[in-house]
């Protein structure tokens, strides 16, 4: 069970587009629109944590050309989202766009590569009740999202305080430039998994 703990808390600590736009939206709108964003970041990410134990997930990523075409979409999204990001000036922030709120967040799970990654590794190994599916999955998801919570409100947290340290403006575009080439390389890792 602690190695359970200890790679959710691994994996999900390293920047993904979930903790990346969350962050963004704590620095562009602060706590109250970046709680709305993170409670649909939460739902997203138990509907495919609910995929992935299921087996839907695995059902539908089983078509090469359904694969694909999830791919592309989520590479075309988060390449998007990194290109507001980099281009959005000398203001960190998200997007430019209308608050993000509850319906973004859980999309942004939905179509998140990392999540889907994330949870087949942590819900097809590390079998610590391995004569009672039921408890070992209930107790992965409580720890997971125990983890997940704590994570995921740093993150928030350390976007509304990088805009109240009110930062010279090239410092605010650098920071924006490296969120951007952080989402960009989370889309590079997902479509070379993919093709390899």
């Amino acid at each position: 069970m602690i190695a359970f703990a200890l790679a959710v808390f691994l994996l999900l600590v390293t920047p993904g587009p979930g903790v990346l736009s969350l962050a963004g939206v704590g620095a562009a709108f602060g706590w109250r629109q970046g709680i709305s964003y993170l409670s649909g970041l939460f739902i997203g990410n138990n509907l495919v944590c609910i995929a992935v134990i299921s087996g839907l997930a695995t059902m539908i990523l089983a078509s090469p050309s359904i694969r694909m075409a999830l791919m592309i979409i989520s590479a075309a999204y988060l390449g998007y989202l990194a290109f507001r990001i980099a281009f959005s000036g000398a203001k960190i922030a998200f997007i430019q766009t209308p608050k993000p709120g509850l319906g973004t967040g859980a999309t942004i799970q939905l179509i998140n590569p990392k999540a889907y990654a994330v949870h087949i590794t942590l819900f097809s190994g590390f079998a610590f009740y391995p004569n009672d599916f039921f408890i070992e999955t209930a107790v992965k998801l409580l720890i997971a999202n125990l983890i997940w919570i704590l994570i995921h409100f740093f993150w928030l947290y350390l976007g509304v305080k990088i805009n109240q340290l009110e930062l010279p403006e090239k410092i605010q575009r650098n920071i924006n430039v490296f969120m951007a080439i952080c989402l960009l390389a989370v889309v590079g890792l997902s479509v070379w998994s993919i093709s390899g």
